[in-house]
């Protein structure tokens, strides 16, 4: 078979794949960037109209929109810290040949796999509700009195579930990344005297700045979307404090009816995400390179 056979050959076998991707990803973008030029409610069905950039103009003008923007930021950053911190943590733990590891990994990694859904009905009812929860018993049982989390402090009780998800993803790819550790190297640093802390800065901490990075980008993607665990606990409030940029996308789609400005949302979460996403991934290439 000649060269220009085998290529349109193998045109001719990808072809199906390429239109239902076509199908399945171009044609709805390409819908809600149409609609994002319109003014269409649901509730006043054929009364669109096409009203160009006012449907952006008006959502990166809200104050809802810096609002969510700001929880986004602070969701994100601070379950980063806390996921990559505490996976450093439970890898060298995990790391260890102490007894029962085999066992105590599977619990560790297991939260991942439960749904968000879940994850959120189970931190909301047994352990942060202020009556009843795990929480407040111990809270009770010290004499002090237990926090209503989702009242006085109900941004830190979605970061803190939405951490304890994520944790294990993170655990799992640091503790990957410590065991292709060359044992030698750490073996000699002790022979020339070098104590624990300075091990893990100068030997551990560089060799896990890879696994980092694919941690900080993966978790980040999907963070920028976080939304079960603020539907089923918060609704987004009390006001805006829970409110994210999905959730705000959410509310203006299914609550207001909004689809055109819903539609301007989307695609404005979009370019975020993306922005984010090509930032991550050029300082993943600069960190491979180096």
């Amino acid at each position: 078979m000649s060269t220009r056979a085998s290529t349109l050959a193998g045109r001719v076998m990808s072809a199906p794949s390429i239109i239902a991707l076509f199908l399945w990803m171009i044609v709805p973008l390409g819908m809600t960037i149409y609609f994002s030029f319109l003014r269409y409610n649901l509730l006043s069905p054929g009364m669109e109209e096409w009203i160009g950039f006012v449907n952006y103009k008006f959502f990166l003008t809200d104050h809802a929109f810096f609002a969510s923007l700001a929880n986004t930021l602070i969701l994100v950053g601070s379950v980063l810290v806390m996921t990559v911190i505490g996976g450093i943590l439970l890898g060298l733990m995990l790391d260890q040949p102490i007894f029962g590891r085999g066992i105590l990994r599977i619990l560790v990694i297991s939260p991942f796999f439960i749904m968000p859904t879940v994850n959120a009905l189970v931190w909301k009812n047994l352990l942060m509700n202020p009556v009843s929860g795990f929480f407040a018993w111990i809270s009770t049982s010290l004499g002090l009195q237990p926090i209503d989390w989702f009242t006085h402090a109900p941004l830190t009780a979605i970061i803190i579930m939405v951490a304890w998800q994520w944790l294990p993803f993170a655990t799992l790819i640091l503790l990957t990344a410590l065991q292709s550790l060359d044992r030698d190297q750490k073996e000699a640093a002790q022979m020339d005297g070098a104590g624990p802390v300075s091990i893990f800065f100068y030997i551990t901490l560089p060799h896990l700045s890879r696994a980092i990075t694919v941690v900080i980008l993966i978790e980040t993607i999907f963070l920028l979307s976080v939304f079960a665990e603020i539907f089923v606990t918060t609704g987004g409030g009390p006001g805006l404090s829970t409110t994210n940029i999905a959730f705000l996308v959410y509310t203006q789609a299914l609550l207001q009816y909004d689809v055109g400005g819903a539609s301007a949302g989307g695609i404005v979460a979009v370019i975020l995400a993306n922005i984010v996403a090509i930032f991550l991934v050029r300082l993943i290439g600069k960190n491979l390179d180096a």
